[in-house]
Formats: C-alpha cells, structure tokens, sequence
C-alpha cells in the first residue's frame, strides 16, 4: 500500500505565469473587448510567454477568464457584508458604500464578464459567484442561529447574481428612462430586497 503524500505547494513560477496570463487577459479585454474578440496569441505575446505554457495552465481562454475574474466573486461577497467591519450589529437600512464600488469596478470590464455571466445569473462566473454568495450567507447565520440558513442562503446569492447579471446585460434600466441604472441606483435598490431576505422566517416578535 502506498503512502499518501502530503499536498505540495504552490510552485511560485507557476503562480507568476498565471498572474501574467490573468492580467494581459484582462488588459485585453479592457477596452471594451468581448472575450470572443481576444485571441490567445494576443495574450501570450502581452504576458511575455508562450503557447505552450498556456495551455500547460489552461484549457482555452474561457477557463482562463474564470479564473482572472476570481477577483470579482471575492469582491462581490465581501461588498455585500461590509457593514459588518462597523460597529453595526445590524445590516443598516442604507448599503455599505463598498457596494456602488463594486458595481462600478463590475460595469468597468461589463463586456468580459457578459460573456462568463449570462442573464439570470447562468454562466461559469454566475455559478462561482452563487456558490461563494450561498456559503457566505449560509455560516453566517448557521453562526448567528437565525432560521432557515439554507434556504434564505440561496435566495440572497439567486437573487444578487441573477440581478447583477441583468444588469450588466442591460435589463435593469433606470428609474424613468431606457438608460441602464448607474451603480448607485442598483445599490440602492437591491439593499432592501437583500435585506428582507435575511429577514425571512425571522420569529415573530
């Protein structure tokens, strides 16, 4: 019988090439690109390295794109739950500034992440968001004992990322004209919905 090994680490040379890949992707696509107009010659030739060793990383430039837009799942839960660095015991009636932010930095790379990010929230970049935003939600009141964790977790993380999804595609318009809602509008009016999610099933008092 063999013995297991333990898990190695993280070769630093491996984890600098893909951050060089990360970055030219999202450099590629930071002119209002689609993904489907970037080519994986363009970014091996900005990231300095070959193809090679791109497909020694990833297996096209789809899976390449989930993984540089990482970063924005990250950004998305802890957006969310900013209040909580306050002294706030409460989520306040306001959302926390981080989340315009978010939303902001989002409409930024809008194109890219249309393409990962489907309206109602289907899509690889949907999928991950759901499932962080759903675990988040969830510990948080397993922690706390506020009642049904698991199904109040996953209305939070359905309704957010099938809301910011329609947004980034343009379904969500501004209150009175066909002009997508600005980031502070969708702050504003997506709060109180997150907010009376987290308060389902709450005891009457």
């Amino acid at each position: 019988m063999s013995t297991p090994h333990a898990p190695r680490a993280a070769d630093p040379r491996t984890a600098r090439t893909k951050a060089r890949l990360r970055e030219a992707l999202l450099t590629e696509c930071g002119a209002g690109r689609e993904l489907a107009e970037v080519s994986v010659s363009a970014v091996v030739r900005r990231a300095g390295v070959g193809r090679a060793t791109f497909y020694l990383h990833y297996e096209d430039l789809p899976a390449l794109a989930v993984d540089a837009c990482a970063d924005v799942v990250h950004a998305a839960v802890d957006a969310l739950h900013a209040w909580q660095d306050g002294p706030a015991p409460l989520p306040p009636v306001r959302p926390p500034a981080a989340l315009a932010g978010f939303l902001a930095g989002a409409a930024g790379h809008a194109p890219l992440y249309r393409t990962l990010l489907l309206p109602g929230g289907a899509g690889p970049l949907g999928e991950r968001l759901h499932r962080e935003l759903r675990a988040r939600a969830r510990a948080e009141r397993v922690a706390v004992g506020a009642p049904h964790p698991d199904l109040v977790a996953s209305a939070v993380a359905a309704v957010f990322t099938g809301v910011l999804a329609d947004w980034l595609h343009g379904l969500i318009p501004a209150a009175g004209t066909p002009q997508p809602a600005s980031p502070d509008e969708l702050a504003d009016r997506i709060w109180p919905l997150l907010l009376a999610l987290h308060r389902a099933g709450a005891p009457a008092g």
